[in-house]
């Protein structure tokens, strides 16, 4: 129900935390646990799940977010025209996979970019591995996976349906975000993790590979005092037009140690002479997918700014 302006407003601002995202309106967590169902001042946009914000509050739990306080991260995905703001202040984004629906590792590696631009840590979960008609097939997963152990990422491997107990340590004083593919066990994990969540299950199609979205809206639980963990629908892609091109190079991290060491100040790694990190892929150092995952980045950029600057001219 949303708060119109005529509604009668009581008492002071208050400071509470979204704890779901339904589109326009919003549920805020207040001190003591009392939710209010809000609506966004004026015109005022970005909210999103996780976030602390400041509201105003009205007759019958409803109240109005007046504002946004600041955030220590934000995970979202950008295509040219277009934002998906998912979670705010997070600090562990929880990557799930499975075999299936099939893993995408490219799915994957955007992910990580982006959480490495946020300062935000990753943990790599592979799920469904009771699987036993799928054991070729778990085995090829986790021989990927071994490389970003190698690169320092944390990987975990679990069965949502049999046991979550290696995840619970990991979990503990962390805000912590369920990321990943439709159909790879989110709600299945969280309901595991937390009971009272209740979240909805659904199959697999064979047909298609691909999972049904059953989780329709970002929401955030309390796992205990110290930790929650923010349940987000599943997708398939994952933008990062939001970054610039030494930003995407730096959220690839073994490229690190090359990147201040080219010929020219605004090399991009694409084609340009006297590039470490080409001769470094040319030598072998690399990871040649990843390598590739960068390359289509770039480029993607690229013809991102021709189209914005031929929609500018229209």
């Amino acid at each position: 129900m949303s708060v119109g302006a005529d509604r009668k407003k009581t008492g002071t601002s208050l400071t509470g935390k979204v704890v779901a995202a339904y589109g326009r309106h919003f549920e805020v967590e207040v001190a003591g646990g009392t939710i209010y169902s809000c609506v966004v001042r004026g015109k005022k946009k970005g909210v999103v799940c996780g976030d602390e914000v400041e509201i105003l509050p009205a007759t019958g739990n409803q109240g109005i977010i007046e504002t946004i306080l600041p955030r220590t991260s934000l995970f979202y995905r950008s295509e040219v025209f277009r934002e998906k703001l998912i979670a705010a202040n997070v600090t562990q984004l929880i990557f799930v996979m499975a075999v299936v629906p099939s893993c995408n590792l490219e799915l994957l590696d955007r992910c990580l970019v982006a959480a490495e631009n946020q300062g935000i840590r990753p943990l790599i979960l592979l799920n469904k591995i009771d699987l036993t008609d799928q054991d070729e097939q778990i085995r090829a997963v986790a021989q990927h996976l071994m490389f970003y152990q190698e690169l320092g990422y944390p990987v975990l491997e679990i069965s949502a349906k049999t046991t979550v107990q290696p995840l619970i340590p990991l979990l503990r004083g962390q805000i912590s975000l369920l990321a990943g593919q439709s159909g790879v066990g989110k709600s299945t994990l969280l309901n595991a993790l937390i009971p009272r969540a209740q979240q909805t299950t659904a199959e697999i199609s064979d047909a298609l590979d691909s999972g049904r979205h059953t989780t329709t809206h970002v929401h955030l639980f309390h796992f205990d005092a110290d930790s929650s963990i923010i349940d987000s629908p599943g997708f398939q892609e994952f933008g990062l037009q939001q970054l610039d091109g030494e930003s995407l190079a730096w959220g690839f991290i073994e490229f690190r140690p090359f990147l201040k060491q080219c010929k020219f100040r605004d090399c991009r790694h694409i084609a340009e002479p006297g590039c470490k990190l080409l001769q470094a892929a040319r030598e072998g150092i690399f990871n040649s997918r990843r390598m590739a995952c960068y390359h289509k980045l770039v480029k993607g950029m690229k013809k991102s700014y021709r189209w914005m600057e031929i929609s500018k001219r229209a």
